[in-house]
This record gives structure tokens, C-alpha cells and sequence, in this order.
């Protein structure tokens, strides 16, 4: 199989391969409406998780709060997301999405269950079940 700097070498183009298609992918499913690809995101955040201040969601999307500010302001100008102050304390918006939003966070939730799917097809379901340890072991200790 080789030494493990060459299994290294190989699993970073494998994982290159597969974010360039998904990234390709992703495009070309956004291009279709009138959302960025960080716009998405954060639907598609707010479409899982519901209900969340600015800090929480600039955490879940790795992104600034400054960054997450901008993506919020647009989506709220395209009627995809609204904030509401808090009556605990006024200085906190709580950004959740609108009846809009949450079509589009559907339809677009399709599109990835769709992909997955696709992706799994090539799978056991042993495999899939190993997959998905994989990749949580993976996210709780890297994002």
C-alpha cells in the first residue's frame, strides 16, 4: 500500500478531487437563483439549525462576524432572512429565515440529500455507517 507519507499524498488529492466536484457542484446548483454561495450557506445553516444570534452563525459557517453581518444584510434585502431583537436584551438579533427562506432552504436541502445519495450508491450500507463515523471523528476534532 506504501509508506504512510504516500497514503497521505494520495488521500490529499482524493479529498482535493472530491472538494473540487462538490465545490463545482454546489456552484452550479446556486448559479441557478439569485444566491451566493455564502448566502447558501448560511440558508442553509439557518434552515437546519432554526433560530440563532449573529455569533452562533458566523461559528457554524467559519466565518467573521463581520462577514456573517454582510451575508445577513443580503439576505434579509432579498427576503430570505429577518432579525428580531431579543426582549431580554435589545442589543441581540436573533437572524432566522422567512417563509422565502425556508422554500429555498428546502429545495436546496434536496439538492445535497440528492448528492448524497448518489454518493452512497457506490456504497454498503456498512460502508456508508463507517463513512459517517469517519467524518464526524473528522469534524468535531478539525472544525
Amino acid at each position: 500500500m506504501g509508506s504512510i507519507e504516500q497514503i497521505l499524498e494520495e488521500l490529499t488529492d482524493e479529498l482535493l478531487h472530491f472538494f473540487n466536484g462538490f465545490s463545482s457542484w454546489e456552484s452550479s446548483v446556486i448559479r441557478a437563483g439569485d444566491l451566493t454561495v455564502s448566502e447558501a450557506h448560511a440558508i442553509e445553516v439557518l434552515g437546519q439549525h432554526g433560530k440563532m444570534n449573529m455569533k452562533s452563525l458566523a461559528q457554524k459557517l467559519g466565518v467573521t462576524t463581520g462577514t456573517t453581518t454582510v451575508t445577513v444584510d443580503r439576505l434579509e434585502n432579498k427576503d430570505y432572512a429577518r432579525r428580531e431583537t431579543t426582549r431580554e436584551d435589545r442589543r441581540v438579533n436573533l437572524i432566522s429565515l422567512t417563509e422565502k427562506g425556508e422554500d429555498v432552504f428546502k429545495e436546496h436541502h434536496k439538492y445535497h440529500l440528492h448528492l448524497t445519495e448518489q454518493m452512497a450508491a457506490n456504497l454498503s450500507e456498512d460502508e456508508i455507517r463507517q463513512f459517517l463515523a469517519i467524518l464526524k471523528k473528522i469534524n468535531s476534532s478539525t472544525f
